[in-house]
C-alpha cells in the first residue's frame, strides 16, 4: 500500500507483472475510487463547462463522455478530465491529486445558477479492463454501450452507472457504484472471472499499461507549465468553438508552433529511464524523461520524454541518463502498444 494523492492505494496485490499481463490477455480489476467525481447542475451548466474546458461539448449527446482539459489563462494544463452528459445534467471525473484544487477552480468560475457538487465519497469507482472485459463482467446489455458512452445496469445485481472508458488502452468499463455496495460488486466481479484469470490490479500495473498506450499522466507528462500542443493533446483544443479559458494563449501557441513536444523512447532491457532523467542528442541536453517503466508485456523499457521541438523522426537515436550513465534510446512511434480499446484516439487520465 502507498500514498497516492492523499489516498491509501494498492501498489500491487500479487505481482505487477502478473497483474499487467492479466490486463493485456484477459482482464484486470482496478480500484480507482481516488478519482474525483463532481456533479454539475443548473440552467447554465453547458455554457459554464464550455467556457472552462478546451474541447467542444456541442456534439456531446446524452449518454456520451468526452476527454477534456482545463487550462489556465497562459494555456498551461490545470488538469485533464472526462465530461459525461446525462439526462439530468453533467458530471466530471478529475484526477485524485487535483480534486480539491479542481473543485475550487470549478466553483470560482461557476455562475450563481450552477451548483458544483463533490460526489467523490458517495460513489465508489472501479475499472474492469482487458480484451475479455465485456465477456467476463457479470452484467447484461453491455453491447449497447459504445466506446466513450455510458448507461445504467446491474453488475451482479448491484446498480451501477457503467461507462466504456478506461486508462489501459484496452476495452473495458468504469463502474460508478454506491460506496456502500462497491465492495460487494468488486468481490462478485473477481469471483466471476477468477477461473478465466482475472486479477485485481494495483497502481504499478495501471502505470505500465497506461504508458504502453501512451496515455498521459498529469503531474508527469503535463502540468501547468505544459500546454496541450506540447503534450500531444492539441486534438482536444477547439479554438473555433468560441471563447474559453486559455483560448488566446493557445491560439498563439498553435500559430507559432510548440517549443517542445512529447516523444516515445525504447531502451534496452535493464536501462529504465525514470521521470526527470536528462535526454541528450549529440551530447547536448534536449529534454527530460516524463514517464518511464519496464514493459513486461513488450519485454523492454519504454518512456515518454519532453524534448525541444526539433525534427526528430521515428528511428532516430538519443541518449538518456540511467542511474548516472548514458544509455542509448530509440525514438519510436506512439502508442507503444495498441490494445482492444474501440477507438484509435485514446485519452489520457491518471
Amino acid at each position: 500500500m502507498v500514498d497516492f494523492g492523499g489516498w491509501e492505494m494498492p501498489q500491487q496485490y500479487s505481482s505487477i507483472r502478473d497483474e499487467h499481463i492479466a490486463v493485456r490477455r484477459v482482464a484486470g480489476l482496478f480500484d480507482v475510487s481516488h478519482m474525483g467525481r463532481f456533479r454539475i447542475a443548473g440552467n447554465s451548466s453547458f455554457q459554464f463547462l464550455q467556457h472552462i474546458v478546451t474541447n467542444d461539448l456541442k456534439p456531446l449527446a446524452e449518454g456520451q463522455a468526452q476527454y477534456n482539459l482545463l487550462c489556465n489563462d497562459s494555456g498551461g494544463i490545470v488538469d485533464d478530465l472526462v465530461v459525461y452528459r446525462g439526462s439530468e445534467g453533467f458530471f466530471v471525473v478529475v484526477n485524485a491529486s487535483n480534486r480539491e484544487s479542481d473543485l475550487r477552480w470549478f466553483r470560482e468560475h461557476a455562475p450563481p445558477d450552477v451548483e458544483v457538487e463533490d460526489r467523490t465519497f458517495e460513489l465508489g469507482l472501479i475499472a474492469f479492463q482487458g480484451p475479455r472485459a465485456q465477456e467476463l463482467l457479470p452484467c447484461e446489455g453491455l453491447d449497447a454501450i459504445p466506446y466513450f458512452g455510458f448507461g445504467h445496469g446491474d453488475v451482479a445485481g448491484i446498480h451501477a452507472l457503467i461507462s466504456r472508458t478506461g486508462y489501459t488502452g484496452e476495452d473495458g468499463f468504469e463502474l460508478f457504484i454506491s460506496s456502500e455496495r462497491v465492495g460487494e460488486a468488486w468481490d462478485a466481479i473477481l469471483g466471476h472471472g477468477k477461473s478465466a484469470g482475472v486479477l485485481p490490479a494495483g497502481l504499478g500495473a495501471r502505470d505500465a499499461t497506461r504508458l504502453e498506450a501512451a496515455l498521459r499522466l498529469w503531474g508527469n507528462d503535463m502540468d501547468e507549465t505544459v500546454n496541450p500542443y506540447e503534450a500531444g493533446l492539441g486534438w482536444t483544443v477547439k479554438l473555433d468553438k468560441g471563447d474559453f479559458v486559455g483560448r488566446d494563449a493557445l491560439q498563439r501557441v498553435k500559430a507559432a508552433g510548440p517549443r517542445r513536444k512529447l516523444i516515445g523512447l525504447k531502451t534496452e532491457p535493464g536501462n529504465i529511464a525514470r521521470h526527470g532523467a536528462v535526454v541528450k542528442a549529440q551530447g547536448k541536453p534536449i529534454g527530460v524523461i516524463t514517464s518511464g517503466t519496464h514493459s513486461f508485456f513488450l519485454g523492454y523499457p519504454i518512456a515518454l520524454a519532453m524534448v525541444e521541438a526539433a525534427s526528430f523522426r521515428v528511428g532516430d537515436r538519443v541518449d538518456v541518463d540511467v542511474r548516472g550513465r548514458e544509455a542509448p534510446a530509440e525514438i519510436v512511434k506512439l502508442p507503444f502498444y495498441r490494445g482492444s480499446a474501440r477507438s484509435a484516439v485514446s485519452p489520457a487520465r491518471s
